[in-house]
């Protein structure tokens, strides 16, 4: 969709800078425009006509940046909402739990777990739980209302100053809305017992705007052990102004519980003992609660903008899962229970200033963040059925980071500009164990500078050259371990080594931006990503943990093609290399990194009652294990979406996920179990003294096809 921007200014001069620092803020980092609301300043007429998302030529900072709106989410199929993240090219995501859990990332040839190096915001808020009792950085997204998304900024890269723990991979700001152009009720039916009911409406009080949702659903999924998936959740804003200049305060509260099939052996399905859909352990899953409250505030003037975003949340999970079902306890199975429960504080605040250095347009950057994670329970517990009946750890942690950061951008000439960055980030981690040996305190800090140029546009086609510093935090809890604390290993109260508070990486990208050719937009990355130590998964207790260094390489190519406002083509495709840095006997491949990756979509829009869209993702091979002796299978999935408009006030909208029922999974893994019809072998007996269990394939196979009808009454 063309959207024409209008921005005036007194000073002539910044005529070439201010598209740049003030237009696309959205995608470059400078004052943002709400795109419900655009506003007139005091500034000269500047005319830009762009496709909002795409058109970011004398606007980026690099060629893996980007905005998808509200309008280009509308037709997109979705079977969970943080698929609204795979608009993000080269990102997909996926699921090896139940539908209640955070979801799996895959980016630039990392298996992300659930968000282990890519940032992920919500009007600010980091939704990254550091010291998490499933993962570092586990990142749930369940709670978002797809339909009130109203733009996604993403960055890939540690080249923003902005972003800091996490980011490494990219981040990922979702900017949800603040006003609904009609108000609505819509109901959804589906397959497998999918039920949603949606209600969402704005009204004016009390001189600014209240924007209320409540969102609920039900759903078993294709299982043979039905998921019972139940979400409710509550959204509640109140704002003023624009984001530009206004503020907002946001209730919102979200609870879910549900059962969950786990990744299963692959060995227990060509044997004929459970079907594809089947489970191994029939009481896994969970419930998890978020309530959070979240200020923002925006003022723009002539010269400068502040911004202000402040949040509190509580949050709490508890997690069952079962892996290796009897290759730890042959008695009792090897289900555990993870709980994490905590208060997290936290805000930014960031000022931009807009001048001239000499005669050349100029834009500095200051920023200051921090953030309290009170975690009054960080803790593992081994379960039947349940049921605890043994305590691996539980902790409580206080974790602190401050972070500052500084960036300017110089337009030299119309053709160059940099941008140079600096971000420091302090940590205190402050860990009371279960075990006395095991707590502790630590200080750590980081400093991450930032260095990037653009040059052109030339003949409409743009060049990047970017460099930057980034890091990952690893759990607080491995800064101060020095026994270990399990049990079920052979080394249990045995000394162990902690790891590194503050892990480096570094990486650089060479891209271009070219619309040369009428409507079409495309990008080409180059890249590379450096990391001292690589955060891995480990199969057989459902967490991360910090392994060897590694190195990834890649190239990224993204096209939008918009022929007319009622077609939308996008099509893009990644490659990528991972490897452990240093040699080892075993191998130098990263297990389930990901290696390629594509996706095309078309939308059909025109004026009239009828829309379609339709979507193809391809999740490429990935090796498990480190010689690549054993790979996963690719996979593609097709999506679809119709909708059709029966009045001014009535819609309807069938969608059909996984259209062509392709039999492929979601995850795989290879790691050591034992069933419970192991028993009579010597890797599984519980009397042998040399239980290794059997390595095999662990799958999650992705839905089966699952059609669901939605009928939308908007007032």
């Amino acid at each position: 969709m063309m959207s024409r921007f209008i921005i005036q200014s007194r000073l002539r001069s910044w005529q070439a800078f201010l598209p740049f620092c003030c237009a696309f803020h959205v995608h470059a980092g400078g004052l943002p425009l709400d795109s419900n609301q655009v506003e007139e300043t005091s500034l000269p007429t500047i005319t830009v006509t762009a496709p909002l998302t795409f058109n970011l030529l004398g606007v980026a900072n690099t060629a893996s940046q980007g905005t998808v709106t509200q309008a280009q989410l509308k037709n997109r199929p979705l079977l969970r909402p943080a698929e609204i993240l795979e608009t993000v090219p080269g990102l997909i995501v996926t699921q090896h739990s139940g539908d209640g859990k955070a979801n799996q990332y895959f980016l630039r040839g990392f298996n992300l777990d659930h968000g282990t190096d890519l940032a992920s915001f919500v009007d600010g808020v980091s939704v990254n739980m550091p010291s998490h009792a499933h993962g570092q950085g586990y990142s749930d997204l369940n709670f978002l209302i797809p339909e009130l998304v109203n733009f996604i900024q993403y960055r890939k890269g540690p080249y923003n100053a902005a972003d800091g723990d996490f980011a490494s991979a990219g981040s990922v700001r979702i900017e949800q809305m603040r006003q609904l152009k009609e108000n609505f009720v819509e109901l959804t039916g589906g397959s497998f017992g999918y039920e949603r009911l949606l209600a969402a409406g704005t009204t004016e009080y009390l001189g600014g705007q209240l924007l209320g949702a409540v969102d609920v659903s039900h759903s078993n999924g294709p299982w043979d052990v039905a998921e019972n998936s139940e979400k409710q959740n509550v959204q509640l804003r109140y704002s003023r102004g624009t984001l530009n200049d206004g503020w907002s305060l946001a209730f919102s509260h979200y609870q879910s519980d549900w059962g969950s099939t786990d990744q299963v052996a692959q060995r227990a399905i060509d044997d004929g003992l459970i079907g594809r859909y089947g489970s191994l352990n029939p009481s896994d899953g969970g419930e998890t609660k978020r309530t959070a409250l979240t200020f923002n505030w925006a003022d723009t003037t002539l010269t400068e903008q502040r911004k202000l975003d402040l949040f509190a949340l509580h949050y709490k999970l508890n997690l069952f899962s079962d892996f290796t079902y009897y290759l730890n306890d042959p008695i009792h199975g090897d289900q555990f229970e993870q709980l994490d429960e905590r208060n997290v504080f936290g805000g930014r605040y960031e000022q931009s200033f807009f001048s001239n250095l000499l005669t050349y347009p100029m834009q500095n950057k200051f920023g200051i963040s921090a953030r309290h994670d009170a975690i009054s329970s960080d803790g593992l517990f081994l379960t039947e059925n349940r049921v605890r009946y043994a305590t691996i750890s539980d902790d409580k942690v206080n974790e602190t980071t401050v972070a500052l950061y500084a960036e300017n951008t110089l337009n030299w000439t119309p053709y160059f500009r940099s941008t140079f960055g600096l971000r420091t980030d302090f940590y205190h981690f402050d860990v009371d164990a279960n075990i006395a040996q095991n707590s502790g305190n630590l200080n750590a800090h980081k400093t991450s500078p930032k260095i990037g140029f653009v040059f052109g546009p030339f003949g409409k086609t743009e060049y990047y050259l970017n460099y930057g510093y980034g890091f990952h935090s690893n759990d607080a809890r491995g800064t101060t371990l020095r026994i270990n604390p399990d049990p079920r290993d052979a080394g249990y109260l045995s000394p162990v080594n902690t790891v590194s508070p503050l892990v480096r990486t570094k990486g650089g990208e060479l891209g271009l931006r070219t619309e040369i050719l009428p409507h079409l937009h495309s990008t080409i990355a180059l890249w590379q990503l450096d990391s001292d130590s690589e955060l891995v998964f480990v199969g057989d207790a459902g967490t991360t943990e910090a392994s060897r260094p590694s190195r990834r390489r890649g190239i990224e190519w993204t096209n939008y093609y918009q022929p007319s406002k009622a077609w939308q083509i996008d099509f893009d495709a990644a490659f990528s290399q991972a490897k452990f840095t240093d040699d080892d006997l075993v191998g130098n491949h990263i297990p389930d990194a990901i290696g390629t990756t594509s996706s095309m979509g078309i939308a059909y829009t025109p004026n009239s009652p009828w829309s379609v869209g339709l979507r193809l993702r391809y999740f490429g091979p990935r090796p498990l294990i480190e010689d690549n002796s054993v790979r996963s299978t690719a996979s593609t999935l097709v999506n679809a979406q119709a909708g059709y408009q029966f009045s001014k006030h009535l819609s309807g909208k069938l969608e059909i996920l996984n259209l062509f029922n392709r039999q492929v999974n979601d995850i795989e893994y290879l790691y050591n179990s034992c069933l419970r019809s192991d028993s009579a072998t010597a890797e599984c007996s519980a009397s042998s003294t040399n239980r290794e269990g059997f390595l095999d394939r662990h799958i999650h196979p992705a839905e089966s096809r699952a059609v669901r009808a939605s009928l939308r009454v908007s007032f």
